[in-house]
């Protein structure tokens, strides 16, 4: 990954699992490719709709392999490596860049959580001892704490932190830490129904739930605003916010993968606690695909 941070659609990948649980490889191949041709600028693997809280660490290291593998340097592929362990943290992101990663996104240490100081040294210590650049990732509505604005003032000076994903859906708390961007720390939007209004504080793209099913209008609605057509951007942003909506009609990723499903992309079922969703919301969600165009 180049120190010149991502613009773009960086997709949020599913992580496809056979009948039996397990990892199917076939399949994330298939939607490695199927990215590969639609213009998505990033692969995030293992991150929240990866659904790496329930895969062993030998499972993750396993997908991180494949798909550094499969994708052969055409883009890059970070790794959610994030845990509310800092050692287990450090331990994660240590063997993705022995794998090839070309970049970690990492996270708040949700339940424990930690005060300022203690948030600071979570990231940092990663941050100190790998050679590929660093995302931070707040996510408050997930693990109960964020990053401070002055603790992203504070991490966005480290030299291998090159950016944060923006996930609380707070536009001011976005607005502040927009202060503290800069060719060498930018801001990706982490909620789909918020790419157009994050993209005009200053970030530069969005990792991406909506990619998985739309990945070039993802790509399209990103690079538009940047290269100056708002009024497109705008556009593309309201015409697909029904569909956007209703991939979070359930807990993420429960909602994408079954729209990958109705897409006929088999990505196949969840691991507990996940379970398939309600018959009505899978109508809705079929419906607002189908309005898309997706389906």
């Amino acid at each position: 990954m180049s120190r010149i941070p991502v613009r773009g659609s960086l997709v949020a990948l599913v992580t496809p699992f056979n009948e039996d649980g397990s990892v199917n490889f076939e399949k994330l191949g298939e939607l490695i490719d199927f990215h590969l041709e639609n213009e998505t600028d990033a692969l995030v693997i293992l991150g929240t709709t990866g659904e790496s809280s329930t895969m062993s660490h030998e499972e993750d290291n396993a997908v991180c392999e494949y798909t550094v593998k499969r994708v052969v340097g055409r883009i890059p592929v970070i790794c959610g490596s994030g845990s509310n362990d800092t050692r287990t943290m450090l331990e994660k992101s240590l063997a993705f860049e022995r794998l090839g990663a070309d970049g970690l996104l990492i996270i708040t240490p949700y339940y424990n959580k930690a005060n300022e100081e203690g948030i600071y040294r979570h990231f940092a210590t990663v941050a100190d001892a790998v050679k590929i650049p660093c995302i931070l990732y707040n996510v408050p509505g997930r693990t109960g704490c964020s990053i401070s604005e002055a603790n992203v003032a504070r991490l966005s000076k480290h030299p291998n932190i090159i950016g944060i994903k923006e996930a609380s859906g707070n536009i001011s708390y976005a607005a502040k830490i927009a202060r503290y961007l800069s060719d060498d720390f930018v801001m990706y939007s982490g909620n789909d129904d918020m790419i157009v209004p994050m993209l005009a504080l200053g970030a530069s793209g969005v990792i991406s739930v909506l990619a998985n099913v739309a990945p070039r209008e993802t790509h399209r609605m990103v690079m538009d605003f940047l290269e100056g057509r708002v009024k497109e951007s705008r556009d593309l942003q309201l015409k697909l916010l029904e569909v956007t909506n209703d991939l979070f009609i359930e807990v993420n990723p429960i909602p994408v993968k079954e729209a990958l499903n109705l897409m006929g992309k088999d990505v196949g079922g969840y691991r507990l606690p996940l379970c398939p969703m309600t018959e009505a919301h899978r109508e809705t969600l079929r419906r607002s695909m189908a309005a898309a165009g997706l389906i």
